[in-house]
Formats: structure tokens, sequence, C-alpha cells
């Protein structure tokens, strides 16, 4: 047995779960969805009114939408989220925000997702220290969690912060081999209290879990991937977590992306309207943001797909959102507006955006800003 693995599985059992039967805390909650491969923007909101879309993209463009998906004179949603995003749209529980991204010019995957998840200025980043692990830290008596495999960049420092792996949730951390065993280990240390209790937590969630899985099996509109990790999450999110990450792959769409891309909008819109029916009434009370470390390139290239590029479109969900609308700042997208003649250009900053929201939902002062963001100004967009 590898202790070193046990106690580890422990550790995160114990702060992670303790609350998860928890009186629902009405206050609000932030979750960050980072779409890990930069997600092609403009075949998700589709600039519908610019001829050179459909010029630079002849084979992958989504053709005009009809009526119902039009969002204003310039935008459209893709129809792969007709029957998921476009509801949530439509009653104002969702906003986009295109024109959106970092400084960052390296169009390296790594090296911008770790530059948004630090949320530094790009010429001075502490590498020990991300965006959520500050904000975790001025938001006293709040709690965060982060739903991966392994702690993110932008829980590197401050607090310890519970990271739970949603891929096995429903199954048990250790078998009753394991379990006996480690309960012989603690059986005369100060710490055999918390150790059971440990064990007793993971077993109750695991089984919990299993239940959740197995019903979700016999509903044809609860598929697989996000959508399932997002009723784990709103289940989790009901306590009183007042900051929550997780992370998607898989949007890297370099090759034939019309093949793999509206099954991943889908994927994502369905997981949206599954959290916020998990949440219930807290709904109202969570903001979620979804991210990409960047856009695609406007035109496509000679594999029907697109290759890195700079500007992407942010989403921003929730309950009690004034959403509805395309907001932030924006220009005509054509080709003469394009940045270095291929990508979408930055005019909306990432931290920014996220600081505002964050403003808006727990009402942080300057100082408070400029520790989690600094040197960032942060924008009103009137969502919250």
């Amino acid at each position: 047995m590898n202790r070193r693995e046990l106690l580890r599985g422990l550790s995160l059992a114990i702060p992670a779960m303790s609350r998860l039967y928890a009186a629902p805390a009405t206050s609000p909650r932030l979750l960050i969805v980072f779409l890990r491969g930069g997600y092609d923007c403009l075949n998700m909101l589709v600039p519908y009114a610019s001829d050179d879309y459909y010029a630079l993209r002849p084979t992958i463009a989504i053709p005009k939408p009809p009526e119902s998906l039009l969002l204003d004179a310039d935008w459209a949603l893709a129809p792969a989220l007709a029957t998921s995003v476009a509801p949530l749209f439509a009653s104002k529980q969702l906003a986009f925000i295109p024109f959106a991204g970092t400084e960052d010019l390296s169009r390296s995957h790594f090296e911008t997702q770790d530059s948004i998840e630090l949320g530094q200025p790009i010429d001075h980043p502490d590498l020990g220290s991300g965006f959520l692990a500050r904000l975790a830290s001025v938001l006293t008596g709040r709690r965060a969690i982060a739903f991966t495999d392994s702690l993110p960049v932008s829980f590197r420092g401050g607090r310890d912060v519970p990271n739970i792996s949603l891929k096995s949730v429903a199954k048990p951390a250790f078998d009753e081999r394991q379990a006996a065993v480690l309960a012989d280990m603690y059986a005369h240390h100060p710490l055999h209290a918390q150790v059971q209790e440990g064990l007793e937590l993971r077993q109750q969630v695991s089984t919990a879990m299993a239940d959740e899985m197995q019903q979700a099996n016999r509903d044809a509109v609860t598929p697989k991937g996000f959508e399932l990790e997002a009723q784990r999450i709103g289940r989790l999110l009901r306590t009183d977590y007042a900051l929550g990450f997780v992370d998607i792959g898989g949007w890297d769409t370099h090759v034939n992306e019309n093949q793999t891309l509206p099954a991943n909008l889908d994927s994502l819109g369905r997981g949206l309207q599954s959290l916020a029916r998990e949440l219930g009434s807290e709904w109202a009370n969570t903001v979620v943001v979804v991210v990409s470390e960047f856009g695609r390139t406007f035109r496509e290239n000679g594999n029907r797909g697109t290759d890195h590029g700079h500007g992407s479109v942010y989403w921003v969900a929730g309950g009690g959102l004034a959403g509805g609308r395309v907001v932030g700042r924006q220009q005509r997208l054509q080709r003469s507006t394009l940045f270095q003649d291929r990508d979408l250009p930055v005019l909306n900053d990432y931290r920014g955006v996220i600081g505002g929201i964050a403003r808006g939902l727990w009402g942080l002062s300057d100082s408070q800003l400029e520790a989690v963001f600094p040197g960032a100004l942060p924008l009103d967009l009137g969502l919250i």
C-alpha cells in the first residue's frame, strides 16, 4: 500500500466532503469553467453579419442561423446550442463577451493557460500565486474547491484548497482492505477519530454519486462528459463553497472541427442546464464564467479546422444575471480589423472582466481587487 497516496486521498476527503450535506448558504458563488485547448468561439457566437467571416471560412463557417438564434444585429448562436444555451440567453441568465482575453501573445496552450490562471501582469509573474487563491484569501470565511485531478494553477499559493477528481467520484477512494489497513495504522494515533470520520464521509459520497450516475444513465437528455460532471458540481456547490474551478479538454480544433465542435458545445450547454437544475434556488446566487486560453484564427486552415488565435468569447451565466445580451467593448468584425491580419483583437481584458464580476458579487474594495488582479481595472458590464 502506498501510504502517501492514501493519506493524500484522505486529506482531500475531509475538507472537500465534510460539508456535502450542510444546509445551503445563500451567498454569492463564482465558478470558473476553463475550456482547455482554445475553443473556436466564432463557430459558437456566429458573426453572421460579417461577409469576411464567410469568405475566409468557405467550408467551416456556420450558415446564417434561423431568426430564433439571432442575438442581435451582429451575432447569432450556433444551432448546436439551440436547445440548451438559447433558452438560458432568452431568460437573461446568460451573456456573452466577445473580443475577450489576455495580452499574452505566445499562442502556446500551456503558457497562455498559466498566464490566465496566474492573473498577473505578464511582465512580472509570480508563478506561485494564482488569482483564485488570492481571491479566496480576501473572501474571509468562504470556502473554495477545484473539481480537477490536481490543484490548478489558479489556486496555487494561499491557503489550502481541496481538489477532487470528478472522473472517478463514484468509485470508493479505498476498498475495504485499504480502509482497514489505514484505520489500523491510526488506531492509536491522536488523529484516529478524524481518519475514521474521513473514511465514512468518503463512503457516503461514493454511494450518493453512484446513485446519481445510475439515474443519469436512464435519462436520455443527461448524456456524458461535462453534463454529468456539472450535476456533481452543483451537488457540492449547494453547500457553502463560494469559489470553484473546473476544466474541460478537447477544444483544440486544427482538423475537421465541425465533426467535433458541435458535440462539444452541446455538452457544454447541457452541462450549464444541468448545473442550474442541481443548484435549484441557489442558481440565483451563482455566477459561472466560461473562459479559454485564446480563440482561433479568423481564417480556416487547409484541414477544415482553425489554428491558435488571440481574442475569444467568454460566457457569463447565472440565475440572477442581467443577461440576454452581448456585452463589452466591440468593433466591426471584418478582415481590416483583425489583430495581425489573423485573429480577433482583445478589447476586454480577462482580468478586468473577472475582477468586475467579483466586485459585483462581493462588493470588493479597490485594495482587495488590486490584491487579486494587480494593476487591472475592473470592468462593470452591468451583469451583476
